[in-house]
């Protein structure tokens, strides 16, 4: 009798194993789900189809071979992870990027349309994400494959996903660096972001220069008619520096706006220390790349350094935001 508690007592240890390694990796000891009611689950899209793995499936639209193919969710996520991130950075800051990925083509195929025909995304990264799957590899894989499922959700909704490069140390509102009309959501307040020193000289501090001319037609493109420019000065700033709006000529053009149209890798963020007009040149100083609304991808990678886990990225950028399991 006891002999057959033992083996029995063997086989249930042997099969808590199997299953635990069943998990697509994740802890079970880790509680994921910040949210703690079923009911704060965001719906599903209504346009995508389910397939067999349970997995939501896109028609994607690539713009490079200009077609579009099916694929699952998942397997997408994997190529935007891999277009937005290098693959050789920590696993818990592509975990969270992955979670950021997923939450952001849900949000797009619930409230937008591809403005590419019987698409529902598209590889194009002017509606959406970099996808770059020829970058996926096994790092790549383990993230997405230990968050599959996983998104944010704030309220039943899908919140706004954001993501940036380097935040030079805060990040800010989307009404200040993203010139965003829906109102700034509770969950993307203005915080203080540690970026790893292994960012690129080029992101923490930058200088560029302009021509008065291209200044002007930068101005004329945000909405904004200056003529000759004859003073370039900083406006409004929001709480973290950056600038809600440039003074050319005495006029307010709005910085987001006129970065765009200047040239985002070139204007790499609106958080403009100075602003230098001299002769026919237009000199700029600044700090961080990218809009600076959301998860700092550098932040992300320092946090990760630290040994914070990709739920604890996330809390911090988007802070009381849930993070659930849809499939």
């Amino acid at each position: 009798m006891l002999k057959k508690m033992l083996i029995a007592a063997l086989i249930a240890a042997s099969l808590a194993v199997t299953m635990a390694g069943c998990m697509q990796g994740r802890d079970p000891s880790v509680n994921w789900r910040l949210s703690d009611s079923r009911a704060n689950l965001p719906p599903l899209p209504s346009a995508l189809s389910i397939g067999k793995n349970g997995v939501p499936t896109l028609n994607v639209y690539d713009v490079a071979a200009k077609k579009s193919s099916g694929m699952d969710i998942e397997r997408y996520v994997a190529g935007v992870v891999a277009g937005e991130m290098k693959n050789d950075w920590p696993v818990e800051a592509l975990k969270a990027q992955a979670i950021l990925a997923r939450t952001f083509v849900l949000k797009f195929c619930q409230d937008k349309k591809s403005k590419y025909g019987g698409a529902d995304i598209s590889t194009d990264v002017a509606e959406a994400q970099a996808y770059a799957p020829d970058s996926v590899n096994q790092r790549v894989r383990q993230a997405v494959d230990e968050t599959r499922g996983m998104a944010l959700a704030w309220k039943g909704a899908y919140p706004n996903a954001w993501f940036h490069s380097h935040s030079g140390g805060m990040t800010e509102l989307p009404s200040v660096a993203l010139e965003y009309k829906g109102g700034d959501p509770e969950y993307l307040k203005p915080a203080a972001s540690e970026e790893s020193e292994r960012a690129p000289t080029s992101v923490k501090k930058w200088t560029t220069r302009f021509t008065r001319d291209q200044v002007a037609k930068a101005c004329a493109g945000a909405g904004v008619a200056v003529g000759d420019v004859e003073s370039v000065e900083l406006g409004e700033k929001g709480a973290s520096g950056r600038a809600k709006a440039i003074l050319v000529n005495g006029k307010a053009v709005s910085a987001p706006s006129f970065r765009i149209q200047i040239g985002a890798n070139k204007l790499k963020s609106t958080l403009i220390d100075s602003v230098a007009l001299d002769g026919d040149s237009v000199t700029f100083e600044g700090r961080g790349f990218g809009h600076g609304v959301g998860l700092s991808q550098w932040g992300a990678y320092q946090m990760a350094e630290e040994g914070r886990t990709a739920r604890q990225i996330l809390q911090k950028y988007f802070p009381g935001v849930g993070i659930v399991e849809l499939w």
